[in-house]
């Protein structure tokens, strides 16, 4: 019989990559942890981790356990939540959602979950996409509304793909620029036209996205400013630190000032959408997704989103 516990040891020095931080993620003494890995892989008579002086790898084996113990805490953190609803005969659910997407996205698609499903009780959690994916893996939040760039999820670039991934919206990342700036008339720009300007970033994940555009146009870009606020940077750029690339939905509320200019091809895009855990899903769950999709749709017919804000 394969223990849970030993299990979920197990995914948090995954998760960590060492058993020590693994232990003060559990409030367990590195010993401990080392035990409860030695009783497993005796258990399973197969090594689940590589130790090294660098920290501890999962082994073939180790990824199979650590995606059988998402798929058991999650489907606990399910049960958990049938019980409790069990006595208000209220289903409720919880989602994670970054801000510039849940600000346009999530409103409109509660307002139709609660037509649908009126006696729905909805939580929402705000988070990053490399914190709100492991949280629907774990069974923590019903949904995540996340978004990636180039390349795979965050949630996936762990031991195993345990995410169902339903697209929702591209979201391209124009540059923005004071209304003074001698391209701020230009109808599209080449990244590699804005290789001498000072930049003022709004999220730290753009940052890394734009070092990566930047070395394939052969520069480095001078990153003067940094921020956790789209809406700051581009105050930032009004006031003439430089210039910034914000994803197209963070273009509102409107900043004076500042004018938005698309990027030629290959356009930097933000890749929005929804993550569950691949299970069934509660009715309540799919029919918020549907919603989501529809309130996407929407904007993609009307798109309302200005590139010049009026002094």
């Amino acid at each position: 019989m394969i223990d849970v516990q030993r299990l979920r040891v197990l995914r948090t020095v995954a998760e960590h990559g060492s058993f020590n931080q693994a232990a003060a993620a559990l409030h367990l003494t590195p010993s401990a942890v080392s035990q409860h890995v030695a009783a497993l892989e005796r258990s399973l008579g197969a090594q689940v981790v590589a130790r090294s002086t660098r920290g501890v790898t999962l082994t073939p084996a180790g990824r199979i356990m650590v995606g059988a113990a998402e798929s058991v805490a999650a489907e606990l953190a399910h049960a958990q939540q049938q019980v409790d609803q069990l006595g208000s005969g209220r289903t409720q659910i919880t989602i994670a959602t970054f801000t510039s997407g849940g600000r346009l996205l999530l409103p409109g698609a509660l307002t139709r979950l609660a037509t649908a499903h009126p006696d729905t009780v909805v939580h929402v959690r705000e988070a990053e996409p490399e914190d709100s994916l492991p949280l629907v893996r774990q069974g923590a939040v019903d949904l995540a509304l996340a978004y990636h760039f180039d390349g795979p999820l965050p949630g996936r670039l762990g031991p195993t793909p345990s995410l169902a991934w339903t697209a929702l919206l591209e979201d391209p990342l124009h540059v923005v620029l004071p209304d003074a700036h001698p391209l701020a008339d230009r109808e599209s720009l080449d990244i590699a036209e804005l290789a001498a300007e000072p930049w003022v970033l709004g999220c730290l994940k753009t940052e890394a996205y734009l070092r990566r555009y930047a070395e394939r146009a052969g520069f480095d870009p001078d990153v003067r400013s940094t921020t956790t606020d789209y809406f700051f940077a581009r105050s930032l750029v009004a006031a003439g630190l430089g210039i910034s690339l914000i994803p197209s939905i963070a273009q509102t509320p409107q900043v004076a000032g500042v004018r938005t200019v698309p990027i030629v091809p290959p356009v930097p895009t933000r890749h929005i959408g929804v993550a569950t855990i691949l299970r069934r899903s509660l009715p309540q769950v799919m029919a918020l997704i549907r919603a989501l999709q529809q309130q996407a749709a929407a904007l993609d017919e009307t798109d309302p989103r200005p590139t010049t804000w009026p002094n």
